[in-house]
């Protein structure tokens, strides 16, 4: 009898875990928006964040909504994160949010004017016409995220800094040993340098999302105290431009994966291209672009681990998927049936 209701309790259980779905992966989108960025993560429990949204006028905001509805299956975004106020990094929204509901918004509080857009009233209007919950990012901010599935490692943004101002330092940080002698760029005063810096944690997994964050700037955020920490994957700062990309944030990030979201001819610079190529740790360069530039600078990572070949593109996307538990990561870029895997850091 007993033996019997062991073997009953065996079929029960074996009926439950057959019925319970498996845990599901953390996705990320690096979007062809043609040198902007938009790229979208879509967590476990199906809440969508995009940060960024490419440029206005109709392509880049359709090529959105087209990797969000009909690769991701998404209904809605339910995080727009704004990393600063240039309009390749802001202009798609209000367009997006037309095609799909956008249900809150994260940024630093719109300016009533910016100096190096003598347009910015235009152009900021459609994004302030947008209908939905506004949050203000400051330093050791964190998006009030669903819980994960059962199964699944726990998942957070967190804002490191923005407008230059960054989370306090612990009395016990260790010095970083990797500042040595740099030397500082010309100060900018654009609104690059205030670009919000978000680290994304998934378990053991980690990703470096700079916005524009410029030279000067991205020393501060890791000398004499590295704040982000070592990471897995970094999404190169500014297109891959070169008055961004420090090697000493580089260095200090010391990322397995680097991918550039850049375009044709904009991004990909060859200060850049060398500081990667020089980082020990990098084990892959990814691009959402082939370099194009006419003016001879047309350096460019290993064509299966570029995206869109030529300047008239299918618009390809770069995907990253990361195990339930955060510890394996696979990038690809489906357009060529490309993929690698790589093993988390921590």
């Amino acid at each position: 009898m007993k033996k019997q209701a062991y073997i009953l309790a065996l079929m029960v259980l074996s009926t439950f875990v057959s019925l319970t779905p498996p845990a599901k992966t953390l996705d990320m989108y690096w979007i062809d928006v043609e040198g902007g960025a938009a790229t979208l993560i879509v967590a476990p429990s199906g809440e969508s964040i995009l940060i960024d949204s490419g440029n206005p006028g109709g392509r880049d905001s359709e090529r959105i909504y087209t990797v969000a509805s009909e690769v991701a299956g998404l209904k809605k975004i339910d995080h727009l994160i704004t990393t600063h106020f240039h309009i390749d990094h802001f202009g798609g929204a209000g367009e997006l949010a037309k095609r799909i509901p956008i249900v809150n918004i994260h940024d630093k509080g719109i300016p009533e004017n910016l100096s190096e857009d003598v347009n910015f009233a235009k152009n900021i209007q459609p994004y302030r016409d947008i209908k939905a919950k506004r949050y203000t990012i400051k330093p050791d901010y964190e998006l009030s995220l669903k819980a994960m599935p059962r199964g699944t490692a726990p998942l957070s943004l967190h804002c490191l800094g923005i407008n230059q101002q960054f989370v306090a330092t612990r009395k016990d940080a260790d010095t970083n040993g990797d500042c040595g002698e740099t030397t500082d760029k010309p100060v900018d005063t654009s609104d690059n340098a205030n670009s919000s810096v978000f680290m994304i944690n998934f378990g053991t997994f980690t990703l470096f999302n700079g916005g524009d964050l410029t030279w000067n700037t991205e020393k501060k955020l890791v000398c004499p105290v590295n704040l982000p920490g070592e990471v897995d994957v970094y999404q190169v700062n500014h297109h891959g431009l070169d008055q961004s990309n420090n090697p000493v944030l580089i260095q200090s990030l010391s990322p397995t994966v680097a991918i550039i979201n850049n375009g044709t001819k904009k991004g990909c610079g060859p200060e850049t291209f060398t500081s990667l190529r020089k980082t020990p740790s990098i084990q892959a360069i990814y691009q959402v672009h082939k370099n194009l530039r006419e003016d001879g600078t047309t350096i460019n990572t290993a064509p299966e681990k570029i995206a869109n070949m030529e300047e008239n593109c299918k618009a390809n996307y770069i995907k990253l998927s990361v195990t339930p538990d955060g510890q394996q990561y696979t990038v690809s870029i489906p357009a060529n049936s490309y993929k690698q895997v790589y093993q988390s850091k921590k």
